[in-house]
């Protein structure tokens, strides 16, 4: 079986790769820096360099394979860079989809749980019951315009497709790094305040083959949840902290504070035209439960996934490891004596 993996240098795109090498398969990695990146070294793939923005690329690298897994996204929660999430996250899941119409390959689209929603009050949100009044920030809007378009083409055209929701991913092979921002965020400095809301976290290995279950397993058309445990983000932070040897935030972000922020990043960004990770975006999310049902991929597909804990302190491990320029002094010296 021959698999391309669109994103093959972002985190699940990563992790993909190395299971289904792992697995045997012979994987075609696509990304714009796929000719040089890093992630790929040592890897026995064949390299795409291609923008999943250009459909002529994508309809080439779509050529001679039996799936696509297409993970390749633009990831910001912010208000900036509306252009450039749309003709990612939409325009390439239409380019994608389009390649596949009529032929007999099977795609399995990555989008978010964010696409979906956020919990309802004293419930947890599954792939049919959430409360879409999640905040419509251009990464959000974009990833459900492309599920969206994906899903319409499996109802009228001849698209054989299954979309899978992962949840707030945690592990290795973070080169970004993307989610472990989170992780280096607690350990570099100390942040008093804490959000009020939660998500659910999971580790990336575990979607990675919750998404290879759905290529084998999953039901076309459908869609499938691929979450992990339900934290608030005093429960997670508490677990980075004691993890990293941080200090632990301990003062709620209430709503008070959280507007007073929101409005004095949103004006600084408005003066300088850069706009930071946190940013009022950012703070509406971090109030909501971002919480979710797996059930339907755990019935349907066999997921399960790892405790928080272990995903964490892998994803910590990797970073020492790989990305000891972004850690604390302390940490440096550390990896540089396990390495040296």
């Amino acid at each position: 079986m021959k698999a391309l993996v669109t994103g093959a240098t972002g985190m699940l795109g990563n992790n993909l790769v190395r299971l289904l090498l792992n697995d045997g398969v012979e994987v075609r990695a696509m990304s714009p820096t796929a000719d040089r990146s890093q992630s790929l070294a040592g890897l026995d793939v064949e390299r795409c360099g291609a923008d999943i923005r250009d459909p002529d690329a994508v309809a080439a690298a779509t050529r001679n394979v039996d799936v696509v897994f297409h993970c390749a996204g633009c990831v910001k929660i912010g208000w900036s860079d509306r252009d450039q999430h749309d003709a990612i996250n939409f325009g390439g899941a239409k380019n994608v989809a389009d390649s596949l119409r009529g032929r007999d390959v099977r795609l399995v689209h990555v989008s978010t749980v964010n696409a979906l929603g956020v919990a309802r009050p004293h419930q947890l949100a599954n792939e049919e019951d959430y409360d879409e009044r999640i905040t419509p920030c251009p990464y959000v809007t974009s990833k459900r315009a492309g599920q969206e378009y994906v899903l319409r083409q499996v109802q009228t055209a001849d698209l054989d497709a299954v979309v899978v929701h992962p949840g707030f991913l945690q592990g290795p092979w973070d080169w970004k790094p993307s989610s472990g921002q989170m992780l280096l965020s607690i350990a570099n400095r100390y942040t008093p305040m804490v959000p009020l809301g939660g998500v659910s976290v999971v580790d990336v290995r575990d979607v990675a083959r919750g998404t290879v279950s759905a290529f084998h397993r999953g039901e076309t058309g459908r869609g499938y949840i691929l979450a992990g445990h339900n934290m608030t983000y005093r429960e997670l932070w508490r677990l980075m902290a004691d993890t990293t040897g941080a200090r632990c935030p301990r003062v709620p972000l209430g709503p008070i504070n959280r507007a007073i922020a929101g409005l004095s990043i949103d004006m600084t960004y408005r003066l300088t035209g850069r706009e930071p990770l946190v940013n009022s975006a950012a703070l509406q999310l971090s109030a909501m439960n971002l919480w979710y049902s797996s059930e339907r991929a755990v019935d349907e597909l066999g997921y399960h996934f790892r405790s928080a804990q272990e995903s964490v302190q892998d994803a910590w491990d990797w970073l020492l490891r790989y990305q000891a320029d972004q850690l604390p002094v302390r940490e440096r010296k550390l990896a540089y004596k396990r390495t040296g």
